[in-house]
Parts: structure tokens; C-alpha cells; sequence
């Protein structure tokens, strides 16, 4: 197999992260639209909804019927649920529909297209840690562009409601034709695994899930509530810093994440025990960012949030590959995401707490939660390991 074959599937998640984060900036413009604050944080997270179902079933579809036409499904969707935003402007509910069917676009790039690049990578001669840093690279990618595209275009660009979606629709059906002849991995011929037996591996319990949460919870926090915070103190120019902040917190997630490969060690949790203590640290940030409404202040927290989102997305990943069965790779990472998406709904909980308390006390309460995770962490990163590797285990390679 060529070199080059899990291009088309990181163009899949490219295209698809994307999608799922072209709104995140553009917050402050709905907001400036006369959405309130809970509904724009409401739709923000309402994708969610189609995400999560998404997730936990495009990894058994992919089993079933192959990784192309899952993800294929995945970047029709993502077209499909920009052009459903561009006529936002006759609704909210359009918006709605839009974020739901944008659910299932991401969902498919992080389950299945995960998946997909690590096996491709794995047939081209790489190891399959490879495979796992280029899709969360590309996903991140994605993130990081969709965000920036968009945000550009809303400030300055014609059509602001509008324009930024029809540019990523363009994108998603250019993109199309190269995920269609890419090479098939999976489908009737991959053996079976046990569904999602792994979620009862002690390592999933004790290292992943207290961390999962936190990976989109972080960068959430960073780019949906930092800039709702401090958006008077920067006037006019509240679209373009709400743009800024987002891809800033991206790009550091990048920029981190060959770090997080360095970090990892088969004997013990150390790379998720260092991104769960940057989060907690760029946590305490933001306090004093909320308590003196201080855009420089809420920048660095953003920053310190992405450094603790980019290792948590890698090592989770690497963490899962070594005890996951094959034959539900896609399914498990998939549930991983889910638990990782479970976060991006604290912007709309901190606004629904927001009148009994203040953002300051909310975000320390958040301190106190990711603390104990880290500490739950610590106490059994040695522990559970797997000893061996099955010879026919390929996709759990470390390098």
C-alpha cells in the first residue's frame, strides 16, 4: 500500500473538524443578533446531541459495512449541516438542525476516521501511535482552521451569517471524490471484537474517563466562556478576539501534541497525569481572569487549557490502543470521544449555575472536580497495564 493512502482519511477529519468548529467564534455574533447568552451557549452545545448517537454507533456501522462509506456518510453530513446553518437567518431552529446534523459529521470523523488513519498507517509500515497523532493533528487542524476561516469571514467578510458555511460546503464536496477512492481497511472481513467490552478495562475506568471529560470541558471553557467574560473590555473588536482566543487554544493544542507522544510511557499514565495538570492550572488562571475581566488574563488561561487539551487528546488515544481489541478499535474510540464531548457542555451549564453563583466560584469548583480526577489519575497510572501483546493485536503498537 502506498505511503500516501491515509491522506484521504485525515482530509475526512480535517473536513469534518472543520465543521464542527466554524460556529465557536462566531458566538459573539449571534449574541450581538439579540440571541441571549444561554441560547447561544445552548446551541453551541447543541450538537451534542447528534455526536454523542453518533459516536457510539458509527464505530459498529464502519465494522459492519467498511471505514470509506461511514465516513463518506460523515462528510455528506458535514456539507449537508452547513448549508442547513446558511439559512439560519430564517431561524433559530435551522441553526439547531444545523448543529445536530454537524453532530454527526464530527462524530464520524473521530470514531471512524480515527480509526481508518491508524489502520492505513499501520499497512503503509508505520506504527500505529503514527496513526493515532495524525488524526488528532488533523483533527485539531480542522478545529483550528474552521474556526479562523470563519471568524475572519464573519468580521469582514460578505454575508457574515452566510458565507462562512457556503466556504466550508464548497470544501466538504471538493473533499468528497478523494474519501470515496481511498483504500478500505474494515467491514465484513474485520474479525469481531466484544462491542464495548473495553469500557470495563480497569485502565479505561480509572485513567480515561476521569480525564476524557475534561479534554473538550478544557477547551470549551477557553474559547466559549473566556471571551463572554471579558467581551466589554475589548469593545468592537469582541468577534475578532473570540476568534483569536479560539484559535490560539487550538494551535497550542497542535503545537503540544508531539510532546504528548514524548510524554507517554507504556509503563505508567505520565502523559495524561501532565495534561490533567495543566488543566487545572489554566483553570485557576481564568479565576483571576473572571475576577478582574482581564482579556490578557483570559487569554493565558485559554493557552495553559489548550497546552492540557492537546496532550489529553494523544496520550487517551495511545492509552486506548494498548489494551483495545481490534475488532472494536472504532467502537471504543468512539465511546472515548463521547466522554470527551460530555465537556463541551460546560459552557451551558456554567451559564445556567451563572445567577446563583459567579463565574469566579463555578470555575473554582472546576479547579476542586479536575484536581480529584488528577489525583485518581496519579494513584493507579502504574496500575493495570497490559503485560502482553497478542500476536495478532496490530493495532496496539506503541513504536
Amino acid at each position: 500500500m502506498r505511503n500516501g493512502s491515509w491522506h484521504a482519511a485525515v482530509a475526512a477529519i480535517f473536513v469534518c473538524a472543520w465543521g464542527g468548529n466554524q460556529f465557536t467564534p462566531l458566538l459573539v455574533m449571534y449574541r450581538d443578533a439579540g440571541y441571549s447568552p444561554l441560547v447561544v451557549n445552548a446551541l453551541l452545545g447543541a450538537y451534542v446531541l447528534g455526536l454523542v448517537p453518533g459516536l457510539l454507533t458509527s464505530g459498529a456501522l464502519a465494522a459492519r459495512f467498511g471505514r470509506r462509506p461511514v465516513a463518506v456518510a460523515g462528510v455528506l453530513a458535514s456539507m449537508l449541516a452547513s448549508l442547513l446553518l446558511a439559512t439560519g437567518a430564517a431561524g433559530v431552529g435551522w441553526i439547531a438542525a444545523g448543529r445536530l446534523v454537524t453532530g454527526f459529521g464530527v462524530a464520524v470523523a473521530m470514531a471512524v476516521g480515527t480509526t481508518w488513519v491508524t489502520e492505513l498507517s499501520v499497512r503503509a509500515g508505520a506504527p500505529a501511535a503514527t496513526g493515532a497523532r495524525r488524526a488528532a493533528l488533523w483533527m485539531t487542524l480542522g478545529f483550528v482552521f474552521g474556526a479562523g476561516v470563519a471568524g475572519l469571514l464573519a468580521q469582514w467578510g460578505p454575508a457574515p451569517m452566510v458565507s462562512p458555511y457556503l466556504v466550508h460546503a464548497a470544501l466538504a464536496l471538493a473533499v468528497l471524490p478523494l474519501v470515496w477512492r481511498a483504500p478500505e481497511t474494515g467491514g465484513a472481513g474485520l474479525r469481531a471484537g466484544h462491542g464495548f467490552s473495553g469500557l470495563r478495562h480497569p485502565r479505561f475506568r480509572r485513567v480515561i474517563l476521569p480525564m476524557a471529560p475534561w479534554i473538550f470541558g478544557s477547551a470549551g471553557v477557553a474559547y466559549a466562556i473566556m471571551p463572554q467574560l471579558v467581551g466589554d473590555r475589548v469593545g468592537e473588536w469582541g468577534l475578532l478576539y473570540a476568534t483569536a482566543i479560539t484559535v490560539a487554544t487550538l494551535a497550542v493544542g497542535v503545537l503540544v501534541q508531539p510532546f504528548a507522544k514524548r510524554l507517554d510511557r507504556t509503563t505508567s499514565a505520565r502523559a495524561v497525569v501532565v495534561s490533567m495538570s495543566l488543566v487545572p492550572a489554566g483553570l485557576g488562571v481564568s479565576i483571576l481572569a473572571a475576577a478582574v475581566r482581564s482579556p490578557v488574563l483570559a487569554f493565558a488561561a485559554a493557552l495553559s487549557l489548550g497546552c492540557g487539551y492537546g496532550i489529553a487528546l494523544v496520550s487517551g488515544l495511545l492509552e486506548l490502543q494498548r489494551f483495545a481489541d481490534p475488532g472494536e478499535l472504532a467502537a471504543l474510540t468512539g465511546a472515548y470521544y463521547a466522554l470527551a464531548y460530555l465537556g463541551f457542555l460546560l459552557p451551558s451549564l456554567l451559564s445556567l449555575l451563572e445567577p446563583l453563583a459567579g463565574y469566579p466560584v463555578l470555575l473554582g469548583g472546576l479547579v476542586v472536580v479536575a484536581l480529584t480526577g488528577t489525583a485518581v489519575i496519579a494513584r493507579h497510572s502504574r496500575s493495570y497495564l497490559p503485560i502482553t501483546e497478542p500476536a495478532d493485536r496490530q493495532l496496539v503498537r506503541t513504536g
